[in-house]
């Protein structure tokens, strides 16, 4: 008689919802362990980071996402992007990763005690980060240091004024240190119950996200900055070019906001149809997180040019907590579950 197949806990979800709904529509329940394939890793999740793109597939906001992970429902049943764990079993094709491996990266399905990821998306984690950190790491610090080489090569240096919008949040935070440690004179955004954590980050300067929005950061700041990244997703590509320099350039991370089915990402696709016509750069970011992105972020993590920043951890029972939490636009740096 053929043993029954090993369960673990995971966090499944069969509708989309938000607010207050989160709770009936997550749960966690025995489910199967996932089988790795050929170039798949089991990873033993430690912790999961729980990004804006976790909260747009839980969500289902905006609702031109939907196209891509399913019109009336998730495809996938457990939610989940980002992770750090140790390595369990390892695909018939992967020579890169051994079992006890401590790694972190891109993993289907994090938020559950087991997940498989592909092994061209995952790292060793630095031996210097907690699992919680390297979770809170994996995707936000990608997209963090693709955002600084977007903006293109010496745009980020000595002498050069950069502006980073939502500097208190998962990405921004990463951002802000990045360009602080590349020498660059940094002005950070964001709210202001954020503002000390921001300055603690080391932005030179720091201004309330509500003043910003109702005007120029100062009469003498207009057409001042050499580069813009905005993470917040929601200014207009016009707002963000009165703010820089003839040649600097605005480097568009995520898009939240208004728009239509698309939300903010809209502003993604206008700015492609720009660019060739403007001295400005205007850079909408495709991060794509792999062993190599990976490892340029390790590089500047052992460095000592990087810190992620965990805002909170809650147990998995409490995802649909976690979730709001991110939603909400109060957290300072990621948040992350621990299975």
């Amino acid at each position: 008689m053929s043993a029954p197949p090993a369960t673990m806990k995971a966090l499944v979800q069969n509708a989309y919802a938000d607010g207050d709904a989160l709770g009936r529509a997550l749960a966690v329940e025995d489910v199967a362990v996932p089988r790795p394939g050929p170039d798949d890793v089991l990873v033993a999740v430690r912790a999961a980071g729980v990004d804006r793109g976790a909260w747009h597939l839980v969500t289902g906001l905006p609702k031109g996402v939907r196209v891509a992970t399913g019109l009336r429902r998730p495809r996938q049943r457990t939610p989940g992007l980002e992770a750090a764990g140790v390595v369990e079993a390892v695909g018939e094709r992967v020579t890169g990763f051994r079992v006890g491996d401590e790694v972190y990266g891109v993993v289907r399905g994090s938020f559950a005690q087991k997940a498989l990821g592909a092994a061209k998306s995952l790292h060793t984690k630095p031996s210097g980060l907690s699992f919680a950190e390297a979770a809170a790491l994996a995707v936000s610090g990608v997209t963090a240091v693709l955002a600084v080489r977007a903006a293109g090569e010496g745009a980020v240096a000595p002498g050069r004024r950069v502006l980073v919008l939502g500097a208190g949040g998962g990405v921004g935070s990463l951002v802000v240190q990045l360009a602080k440690a590349a020498g660059a004179h940094v002005t950070g955004v964001c709210g202001a119950d954020k503002a000390d954590h921001v300055r603690a980050l080391g932005a030179d300067e720091v201004v309330d996200r509500a003043v910003f929005d109702a005007g120029p950061v100062a009469a003498q700041a207009d057409r001042s900055f050499d580069v813009v990244v905005d993470t917040a997703g929601n200014r207009s590509l016009r707002r963000l070019r009165a703010l820089l320099t003839p040649t600097g350039a605005a480097v568009l991370v995520g898009g939240e906001g208004k728009g239509g089915p698309l939300g903010g990402f809209s502003r993604q696709l206008r700015a492609l149809l720009l660019n060739p016509f403007v001295r400005q750069r205007l850079a909408p970011l495709a991060s794509v997180t792999s062993t190599r992105s990976l490892a340029l972020l390790t590089e500047r993590v052992e460095a000592g040019a990087l810190r992620p920043v965990v805002d909170a951890t809650y147990p998995l029972a409490d995802a649909a907590d976690a979730v709001r939490r991110v939603g909400s636009g109060r957290v300072r740096g990621k948040v992350v579950l621990e299975p």
